[in-house]
């Protein structure tokens, strides 16, 4: 058979034979309504936990709506519209409200990448901003994550927090505050966050007992958010389920949502998962790119290959992710300086060091082949040619795993 995987804007495509494929991780199919704006409008009509957002928001009050940059797959610019339509119903104007893209540490936009994000309309009508500038420190959380917001969003009467839900390999799941941490929020403040990721409980699925969750939801202690509006998505990025209202209760009504959707069961793990992230703009670098490796270890055998389909076109998109990849002698000497020197960035680069500690990973993408060995990874020129080798070197029984939205579909192994 024929499989595809998304590629940037593109696809590639592999063929495997039937006899050794177990299973292709696709999402359990959802009706996708013709009006992909008509969930969110409802969901916006029937919030969850509170009250409807124009009864929420006052005539005079600044509103701070807080969305996401151009890594994620948000659809800013259609979930957008239903929201500033009920603050207009409210007697907010446009003049009052400010869109505020969640860098975390991520790149700032161009201007052209703000339009491109909310849309020409909303573009020229709101303030639209990246999350740079001045800062509020609002205190410490009790595992002293010192909670330093982005300051027009500390000094807004009201905060509306947009996002999309998937699972986070050791937030549990985006979506919901994290709009604020680490979206919005300094440097420092999202190290201490993820310095967490450590912990056995900080896991792809996992909210209950989760140190990174629960230190993302703690600063709802410091500054409120007055309604969130979250939407899953489908393999194609179109909205197929949107809930809004509490930041908490909405929330974990939209992650059991995904959860059905695209936790998958798998009836053992495979010698061979060749995974993609799902194309642009979740492979738009490495450091994005990652989240799907790290949903591919728990499809692998200890001792199987994984291949890693990412065009990484934008290089590793993070310095100190760079800096971590390039600068050690191998792989598995990651795993021991994270635990005794956390840095932010570096965390990716262990994970991934500890994907490796399971499995030979062989990436292609449109990085150099001399750049992707100095990452300590198999170069691939050739998909087709290098699967094939695979499979020859398991056996004509190998089993395979393919996982072309390895971004988003997280297998969990029934048998061993």
């Amino acid at each position: 058979m024929i499989q595809e995987f998304n590629f940037a804007k593109s696809s590639v495509s592999l063929s495997i034979q039937e006899r050794n494929l177990i299973k292709i991780l696709n999402a359990k199919p959802v009706p996708v309504p013709n009006d992909q704006a008509a969930p969110v409008r409802d969901a916006i009509q029937r919030p969850i936990g509170t009250r409807k957002l124009r009864d929420i928001v006052k005539p005079g009050e600044k509103i701070v709506i807080v969305t996401s940059d151009i890594t994620r797959p948000m659809p800013s610019k259609t979930v957008l519209p239903p929201v500033l339509e009920e603050l207009e119903s409210a007697g907010i104007p446009a003049a009052d409200i400010t869109i505020v893209f969640a860098l975390g540490i991520h790149r700032p936009h161009t201007e052209t990448e703000k339009e491109t994000l909310v849309g020409s309309e909303i573009y020229r009508k709101y303030r639209c901003i990246d999350s740079v500038g001045e800062f509020t420190y609002l205190g410490k959380g009790k595992n002293n994550t010192p909670y330093e917001v982005f300051k027009p969003v500390v000094d807004a009467d009201r905060r509306i927090c947009l996002g999309n839900i998937e699972f986070h390999y050791f937030a549990g799941f985006s979506g919901g505050v994290k709009a604020i941490i680490p979206g919005v929020a300094t440097k420092a403040t999202i190290q201490v966050n993820h310095s967490h990721m450590i912990d056995p409980n900080a896991a792809a699925g996992k909210i209950g007992g989760n140190p990174v969750r629960a230190d993302i939801d703690e600063v709802l202690n410091f500054l409120s958010v007055d309604f969130i509006v979250n939407v899953v998505l489908d393999e194609k990025k179109r909205i197929v389920h949107a809930v809004a209202g509490h930041a908490i209760e909405a929330h974990r009504e939209g992650c059991r949502l995904l959860e059905e959707m695209y936790r998958i069961e798998i009836p053992k793990k495979a010698d061979i998962v060749v995974v993609s992230p799902g194309g642009f703009p979740k492979d738009i670098n490495l450091y994005q790119a990652q989240k799907a490796l790290d949903n591919a270890k728990h499809a692998i055998k200890k001792g199987g290959s994984i291949l890693w389909i990412a065009s990484a076109a934008e290089g590793l998109g993070e310095d100190s992710f760079e800096e971590w990849m390039l600068g050690h002698e191998k792989l598995s000497d990651m795993i021991p300086h994270i635990r005794r020197e956390f840095v932010l960035g570096g965390h990716k680069a262990a994970a991934i060091a500890l994907v490796a500690e399971i499995a030979d990973i062989y990436l292609y993408s449109d990085l150099p082949e001399e750049f992707v060995r100095r990452l300590h990874f198999n170069p691939v020129s050739d998909l087709q040619a290098t699967f094939d080798s695979l499979l020859a070197k398991y056996g004509a029984d190998a089993s395979v795993i393919a996982m072309p939205f390895g971004g988003a579909t997280l297998p969990y192994a029934s048998g061993n």
